[in-house]
């Protein structure tokens, strides 16, 4: 099917009542399994780490900075990650990065040392940084305006499941007789690599170009976005950086980072050292604020769709859930860190996270709002901010905590929280961070 057949071709084709295909749900259900698939490999780190100490007679600090190999690589490759998906295409890059950080994965297994291993995950650190931009791109020419935030909901729910089911597998692997610590490395780089393959052979970076996209279905996406232009082009960094709201939207992504980041960090020891849960409970209570925060990933993705498909107005769509869950969410924290009862106290950081978690696929769609065929390029820029708040808390967090108690911690979290809603106000996802060769 080539996109170059007359629009009136197309558009009769719809009129004349053929059922559009699905085609762009498949694709959408391709880009949740990378989701997956790329938590189930950060989350292996940390989980496989009490093992991997044990077995090459590693500290504790010194797993800390092999640890750190990766996010700094994880971190600092984000730009460059989205850039090559705008430059050559999602459906390539997507390919040549899964594959990537597979092979340093398996490779991983077979390391014997701090330094063999920091090298394996600074490299697999690099490869995982383009996953998010590029399959943020990857989708950019797939999904309807009025579906972008329930597909990145629902990305970011496949994240959030494999943070949750990855320790179950891996102490699952590792605790069968004869079985160590490397085995799960070489399954889950099996899976990246399966992955990788069915991606290159089915997705197509133009839906005009994809066998299973009908006319109707190809009218819908060129009606909502435009007929897609072949052939590559330079992306504006220099339009981007100098428009003030990729700043205003980094600043927010800051703020939403840092308060994710001290919740996968730190929630379960502040469980055991503020609220004297034990070992054995601390699975169950510390799962729970996460269970409410999938659950908020796809609610905040179908409420803002459903609000833009009712009224039209995408900027308020948007506003609207984001600014709602971030205010929701600084009420929660706040309200978690002074209650006396622990269970009383766990529900409310049910409430803060289902409520911040609410916001998080609307800032991904608003990557595809004002980012079009460069959405790689400004997610990128976006979570890069993202991930030095996510450092930064990690750090901050047990500094104020052993200075000045865990109240103190929250207290930042709900403040970020509230700043980050004033923050959404400013940001008008109608509008392009960039200018088209006509100028639009």
């Amino acid at each position: 099917m080539s996109d170059t057949a007359p629009p009136a071709a197309r558009a009769a084709a719809a009129l004349a009542g053929l059922a559009p295909s699905r085609t762009r749900y498949k694709v959408l259900a391709f880009v949740i399994a990378a989701y997956f698939i790329t938590y189930i490999d950060r989350v292996l780190l940390s989980v496989s780490a009490p093992f991997i100490e044990r077995d090459l007679g590693l500290s504790t600090i010194t797993m800390g900075w092999v640890l750190f190999s990766y996010s700094i690589a994880y971190a600092a490759f984000q730009i460059p990650g989205g850039w090559f998906g705008d430059k050559v295409g999602p459906r390539l890059a997507m390919t040549c990065v899964v594959i990537w950080w597979s092979v340093f994965t398996a490779l991983t297994s077979l390391t014997w040392s701090a330094m063999s291993m920091g090298v394996c995950l600074f490299l697999i650190g690099m490869g995982e940084a383009g996953a998010f931009p590029i399959a943020n791109r990857a989708l950019s020419r797939w999904m309807l305006p009025s579906e972008r935030a329930l597909a990145q909901g629902a990305t970011h729910a496949g994240s959030r499941l494999g943070s949750t089911l990855t320790p179950i597998i891996v102490v699952g692997l590792v605790g069968v007789s004869a079985l160590t610590w490397r085995l799960p490395f070489l399954i889950f780089a099996a899976v990246g690599i399966i992955w990788a393959l069915l991606w290159y052979r089915y997705y197509r970076n133009s839906p005009a170009d994809h066998a299973g996209v009908n006319e109707a279905e190809l009218a819908r996406i060129n009606g909502a976005l435009g007929i897609f232009k072949k052939g590559k082009r330079k992306v504006p960094w220099g339009q981007i950086l100098s428009n003030r709201q990729m700043y205003v939207l980094g600043a927010m992504y800051f703020c939403y980072a840092y308060d994710i980041g001290v919740f996968l960090s730190w929630f379960p020891k502040y469980l055991n050292a503020a609220r004297g849960i034990d070992l054995a409970q601390m699975g169950f209570y510390a799962s729970v604020p996460f269970l409410a925060g999938l659950v908020g990933d796809i609610t905040g993705g179908v409420v803002s769709d459903e609000i833009l498909k009712k009224t039209g107005k995408l900027a308020f769509a948007r506003r609207i859930v984001s600014v709602t869950g971030f205010w929701i969410s600084a009420g929660a924290v706040t309200l978690a860190a002074w209650v006396d009862d622990p269970v009383v106290s766990i529900c409310w950081f049910a409430l803060a996270l289902f409520a911040l978690e609410l916001t998080v696929g609307v800032s991904w769609a608003v990557t595809l709002d004002v980012g079009g065929e460069f959405a790689g390029s400004i997610s990128a820029v976006m979570n890069t901010a993202g991930n030095i708040g996510a450092a930064i808390a990690v750090a901050v967090t047990a500094r104020l905590a052993t200075d000045h108690g865990w109240g103190s911690a929250f207290a930042v979290i709900a403040a970020l929280a509230a700043v980050a809603g004033v923050l959404m106000l400013f940001v008008d996802p109608s509008r392009r961070f960039y200018r088209d060769e006509a100028g639009a």
